[in-house]
């Protein structure tokens, strides 16, 4: 069998940065939930990472300019979305791009909100793993203390938005998250995607905008380290004094859930999935189009589930890996003509959006 090369030519025009952002979301949908799960794990973890550098670079920073303070803190923070996209790992925030396929009617919407949940739940899961091994290496303790003043003051510091304001500064984050990954869509190598992701990430970090996966790790880190001092688990030291901890009262998990987590989050799948994600789709009036013959051909081979022409794409792409190591074995013709044909019908598919 010939082979064929259906990898786009990747030239930032916005019609093949659309299909590649659904293509990006058919592939989050249908991936094996404990995978996703896994990689959702590994992305908690890095974006936990990333803050706990956050919190090193800032603190002791009181005699530095704020806005330079916070920008090198953004720098900073951008290792964990760069860590993300490049070793696959599987963010809610970037994730909710997904919409693009659910628009184009490529995935269900079962299908997408499962998804959501359990790369929510994955990176809740990461961002603990992360707050324990903290905890336990007492890293609050650093610069007598005032690393874990410094985690405290920026977790109370999210929880005295209105809930107005936490959704809004929500929007703001996922759009510039979003407006990052869509970028990298452009791109070829491992550099450039993480060269064009630090300035959105340390736009977003300096101006204080709400990202729900980075405070599913910053919140419970003050609350942690609250509730281990007023136990007597920590020594009080030059910074973190009784005084002190009196002042952080309302660090509680009743505030962050109600008064940060869920406005944030809300803000996120906005900002996200229908500013950008939404928002591209109908701007491009051409992919519209596409998107009802995609329909009309995708339930003539598959009328129940039209991701499964997505898995069939997959299929043929192994076929001709198959086919490329072994010329004369591998499938035999009957499997090469159905998997050309749905490759065919893939192709038509790409060529309409």
């Amino acid at each position: 069998m010939t082979a064929v090369n259906n990898q786009p030519v990747l030239s930032g025009k916005p019609k093949q940065l659309l299909t590649l952002a659904a293509d990006y979301g058919v592939d989050k949908v249908i991936k094996h939930p404990w995978q996703s799960f896994v990689l959702a794990i590994f992305a908690g973890a890095f974006i936990a990472l990333a803050f706990v550098f956050y919190i090193t670079v800032t603190t002791g920073s009181s005699e530095t300019s704020w806005g330079i303070a916070r920008l090198v803190g953004g720098i900073a923070f951008s290792l964990g979305l760069i860590l993300v996209v490049v070793l696959g790992g599987e963010l809610f925030t970037s994730t909710v791009l997904s919409a693009v396929a659910w628009a184009r009617g490529r995935v269900s919407t079962r299908a997408l909100l499962l998804c959501w949940g359990r790369v929510y739940l994955g990176n809740f899961v990461g961002a603990m793993v992360i707050l324990s091994l903290v905890m336990m290496a007492g890293l609050h303790q650093l610069d007598g203390g005032h690393w874990g003043l410094n985690a405290l003051r920026i977790a109370q510091h999210k929880l005295h938005h209105t809930w107005l304001q936490a959704f809004a500064l929500g929007v703001l984050c996922n759009l510039l998250v979003c407006l990052g990954v869509w970028m990298t869509f452009a791109c070829r190598d491992a550099l450039a995607k993480s060269m064009i992701l630090v300035l959105p990430v340390a736009m977003f970090v300096s101006s204080g905008f709400e990202h729900s996966i980075a405070n599913l790790f910053m919140v419970p880190l003050g609350i942690s380290v609250h509730g281990l001092h007023s136990l007597g688990w920590i020594e009080t030291s030059s910074a973190i004094t009784i005084e002190n901890m009196a002042s952080f009262a309302d660090l509680t998990w009743f505030n962050f859930i109600f008064h940060n987590l869920i406005p944030v989050t809300l803000g996120n799948i906005v900002g996200g999935g229908i500013f950008v994600g939404l928002g591209f789709v109908c701007v491009d009036m051409t992919a519209r189009d596409g998107v009802t013959r995609t329909d009309k051909a995708t339930c003539i081979v598959y009328p129940l589930d039209s991701y499964r022409l997505a898995k069939q794409e997959r299929a043929w792409l192994k076929l001709e890996l198959e086919a490329q190591q072994n010329p004369k074995g591998g499938a035999n013709g009957r499997e090469n003509n159905e998997a050309s044909f749905h490759y065919v019908l893939a192709n038509q598919q790409m060529k309409s959006t």
